[in-house]
């Protein structure tokens, strides 16, 4: 096998600059749907949120790991969700250095008109793309991430 083979030239040759690419594609479209539909909400809080929903009492840096951002990324996105009053920040009954995060109402109510254009981000985003092909992506994909924890 020539490196060439190995290591392709050509980024578009690369399957990581596609998804990459698709990712942000997906990413920069969504979030301008989102501004024109009048949310004023970025994608990667939208994301935190919707963590904290689905797993209430989550501890920070498993937030972190599962939004794919650091602690002080979090953090930051954090404070400005408190800031916005999308959350509330209050100490930990029994540890002080630790703290709960409780989603408002203000919150729940956007996410709830959210939905719609999420959806329909999807929907178009996924549009010509058939459900078989997506389950193959999906695998494929989780296979890549099982690969690369080894």
């Amino acid at each position: 096998m020539s490196n060439k083979t190995a290591v392709q030239s050509r980024l578009s040759d690369v399957i990581f600059y596609s998804i990459d690419k698709a990712i942000r594609s997906y990413r920069q479209y969504a979030q301008k749907q989102i501004r024109e539909n009048g949310f004023d909400i970025t994608i990667d809080q939208w994301l935190v949120l919707q963590a904290l929903v689905e797993n209430p009492g989550i501890k920070q840096q498993d937030l972190a790991e599962m939004v794919f951002k650091d602690n002080a990324s979090v953090t930051r996105i954090i404070d400005l969700l408190v800031t916005n009053g999308f959350l509330e920040r209050t100490v930990h009954a029994t540890d002080r250095r630790k703290t709960n995060l409780t989603i408002t109402n203000k919150a729940v109510n956007m996410l709830e008109s959210m939905k719609p254009v999420i959806a329909a981000n999807r929907r178009i985003a996924l549009k010509e793309v058939s459900a078989a092909d997506i389950q193959t992506v999906k695998r494929v994909l989780e296979q890549i991430a099982e690969n690369c924890k080894r």
